[in-house]
């Protein structure tokens, strides 16, 4: 064991230690060495490889590219490996190297080496702790059985991408359906398995609203995947050792060969936690906007910590390769500088890529709201198409939550074939801005037909929120309606597409179709008893809601529109 804890020299070169080697680690140690030519730098990590783009495993498994040193290199291509990191950062970096402990009294990390099990000790002055998060694993009978697997590594890419390439299995089971889940059917049922998620909750991608993953889940379900919700793993079968089939927690058995375990991710705070370092509600090492933990002279960073919500102001679990980078960068800056650079905590923006259909969401949705106490949160659901019918633009439906007495946009989810990514990036500024939905009425954003509406639809949904929280709109969502109908409700329903639309499709719930051209001249169709509810839809409820608006001009009092049309009903249809 060598030995390299002895006080230093005040005039000596400052040494920095990074714990972690994936995303936050590299980040904080190459902000470091921007900062300070002169340090010591060391990165020690477990696995082989340094410097992973772990968001890119699904697509390697998937095909979307098949070089796999792509995972490992910069923009220009060079591999991050231990001599890119000393050539171009001067930073050495150690991986297959475990830290076992950190003596804080001594100031020094100890290790081991994987490869020949020799024990190193390497002193610090500043310590980053980087140690990110590992898979959370179903206690259930047979999950050591040979054909399960994570897709939190290298290593479970590679045995996946082997599985995909030799094409001797074809059904697989994806236990979980949240964001690595869904992206793993989508990699595994491009390689041709048949593939089954199933997911213990009610619904798949439990950060968007039940409607709208609703139509995710159908998105799913129309590439030819099975999707089971409200329902677990109980067993997973097995013979001689290897995987068959598992037995769901309803009794149900389900054959297949591969099991990807997609529940989630805890954070791997037993070293912080060994080390005596404070350890947050959710697992996390706590760390304050500088990324200090409870040592002044050691950082922490990435999907190990825990960090603020900055809607709500509670502490979360926010495991995101981009949030792990923007607070790497914090800790190496701070571990050099001493202070200067602060990470103010996350809203929890996320998207998924489910086949040619996207989901995500950034902020809060009604209900973390309102357990906030934000009890007067208001939710609207618009849906338009990304872009003019003539560049062929694609579906949007994005439901948003304000708060009703300051008008302030505190959530966003957004679903659809159009540009989700866009419409969330808005949305995310929109909320770190404290704006309102005034201030978004007139946003001035990029317009030209390949790429938006004239009136964008960001700007169009804070239209429709508008019109509800001033009172010129009553609005009622598809899950809502739906759960009338099933309790024997008959409102009027009112069609307001065109006869031609009509027979190509329709909901098939009782509504009566009368086009917004005629409706002013068949009033006398419509209740008697002007304050009859009535809903009034189209294809995207834009018509409905101009029938809406003529209804109330000629006396109607509780005329209601269906948010999002058709576009947005997740249930079945007669057509």
């Amino acid at each position: 064991m060598s030995n390299h804890g002895e006080p230093r020299d005040k005039h000596e070169t400052r040494r920095i230690v990074v714990i972690g080697g994936s995303a936050a680690g590299p980040k904080a140690a190459s902000r470091a060495r921007r900062l300070d030519e002169s340090a010591d730098i060391l990165i020690l990590q477990k696995a082989p490889e340094l410097s992973m783009a772990s968001c890119g495993y699904p697509y390697y498994v998937g095909g979307v590219f098949n070089d796999r040193r792509m995972l490992l290199c910069t923009p220009a291509g060079v591999v991050r490996d231990p001599g890119f990191f000393l050539a171009a950062k001067g930073i050495r970096a150690k991986p297959g190297t475990e830290v076992t402990d950190i003596d804080r009294a001594r100031k020094v990390v100890v290790a081991r080496s994987l490869d020949t099990g020799a024990i190193e000790e390497h002193p610090y002055d500043k310590l980053i702790l980087a140690t990110g998060a590992r898979p959370k694993m179903p206690p259930v009978k047979g999950i050591d059985l040979k054909g399960i697997s994570t897709l939190q590594s290298m290593q479970d890419a590679d045995y996946l991408r082997k599985v995909r390439d030799e094409r001797k299995i074809s059904k697989a089971i994806i236990v979980g359906g949240g964001l690595i889940g869904i992206e793993a059917c989508e990699a595994l049922h491009l390689a041709g398995f048949q593939i089954t998620v199933v997911e213990v909750l009610p619904q798949i991608l439990t950060f968007l609203d039940p409607q709208l993953a609703a139509l995710a889940e159908n998105h799913v379900r129309s590439k030819g995947a099975n999707v089971i919700t409200g329902n677990g793993i109980a067993e997973f079968l097995g013979e001689d050792g290897v995987l068959r089939g598992v037995k769901l927690r309803n009794g149900t058995e389900l054959e297949c060969e591969l099991a990807v375990i997609a529940t989630g991710v805890t954070p791997n705070s037993e070293l912080a936690r060994k080390a005596g370092l404070k350890v947050g509600e959710t697992g996390g090492v706590l760390v304050d906007e500088q990324m200090k933990t409870s040592d002044e002279d050691i950082y922490a960073a990435g999907d190990c910590v825990e960090c603020v919500n900055r809607i709500t102001g509670k502490r979360v679990h926010a495991p995101f390769g981009d949030l792990a980078n923007l607070q790497g960068r914090v800790a190496g800056h701070n571990a050099v500088a001493g202070g200067g650079a602060s990470f103010p905590g996350t809203i929890q923006t996320g998207i998924c890529k489910i086949f040619d259909f996207t989901a995500g969401s950034t902020g809060v949705h009604e209900t973390a709201a309102r357990a906030a106490g934000f009890d007067d949160a208001e939710v609207v659901i618009h849906a338009s198409t990304d872009k003019p019918g003539f560049m062929q633009g694609k579906p949007l439906i994005t439901r948003l939550v304000v708060s009703r007495s300051t008008r302030r946009v505190l959530g966003a989810q957004c679903v659809g074939q159009g540009e989700v990514s866009k419409q969330l990036a808005i949305w995310a500024m929109a909320i770190q801005g404290k704006m309102t939905v005034d201030d978004m009425l007139c946003a001035d954003l990029p317009y030209a037909p390949p790429f938006s509406l004239a009136i964008d639809h960001s700007i169009a949904t804070a239209h429709v929120m508008q019109n509800k929280l001033d009172g010129r709109m009553q609005g009622i969502s598809a899950s809502d309606l739906k759960r009338r109908l099933d309790a024997g409700e008959r409102p009027f329903i009112l069609d307001a597409r065109g006869p031609d639309e009509y027979e190509e499709m329709r909901l098939g719930i009782g509504e009566r179709l009368i086009p917004l051209g005629a409706l002013r001249k068949r009033l006398g169709e419509l209740p008697a008893d002007k304050n009859q509810e009535i809903i009034c839809f189209c294809k995207i409820s834009l018509r409905g809601y101009e029938a809406a608006r003529a209804l109330s001009g000629h006396g109607w009092t509780n005329v209601k529109v269906l948010e999002g049309g058709i576009l947005a009903w997740p249930y079945p249809r007669e057509k």
